[in-house]
């Protein structure tokens, strides 16, 4: 694999523009300014984490003896909750934070930028070729700088749909989440079982 098609790889797998709907509605109760400074700071995370597992996913793992299965079926669970909030929305937003709290690392930098598929993706790809770091690394980051700028401009969105679209499209998308958390959860588990 060259480094474009493990770019465009890991750009489908972050999917900026599935996850735009759970950023809009996570950061909806902030004002605008207040929004991209979250954001990037969650977008910064993200890499941060991205990077550590490209570097050290295997040793972290290893370490704290979890299973690749583990993290999927973690990741799955947790994207179910949020997706299940998405469709019956309650006050609070997605993450049900009280008025006002911001959202720290969980859940915009990890799953929803940094998931567990990601995280997989990059570990199989260190492994598969480690003397290729550098691209691998450059892959991340590219892929990861457009994500980050596709996010940026959610406001933009925003803008175009209006409140009624977004709610319609972040119900939408809290379908689609339902199923791919589902997936995430049933591969964890049959790779277990294997």
């Amino acid at each position: 694999m060259d480094t474009l098609s493990a770019a465009i790889m890991l750009f489908l797998i972050m999917d900026p523009l599935g996850n735009m709907p759970v950023v809009m509605s996570v950061l909806k109760p902030f004002e605008p300014k207040r929004r991209l400074l979250i954001l990037a700071r969650e977008l910064v995370f993200s890499l941060l984490i991205l990077l550590v597992f490209l570097y050290s996913g295997d040793a972290i793992l290893a370490f704290l003896n979890i299973k690749q299965e583990s993290v999927s079926i973690a990741g799955g669970i947790i994207l179910f909750l949020i997706a299940l909030r998405m469709i019956f929305p309650t006050p609070g937003g997605v993450m049900r934070l009280p008025e006002g709290e911001e959202p720290f690392i969980v859940p915009l930098a990890i799953p929803m930028i940094a998931g567990p598929s990601s995280m997989a993706a990059l570990i199989l790809l260190s492994n598969q070729a480690p003397g290729r770091m550098v691209d691998w690394t450059m892959a991340l980051v590219g892929a990861w700088f457009l994500s980050a700028v596709i996010l940026m401009f959610s406001n933009q969105f925003f803008k175009l749909l209006g409140e009624k679209g977004l709610s319609a499209m972040e119900r939408l998308m809290g379908m689609i989440l339902i199923m791919l958390s589902i997936q995430l959860f049933l591969d964890g588990i049959a790779a277990y079982l294997k």
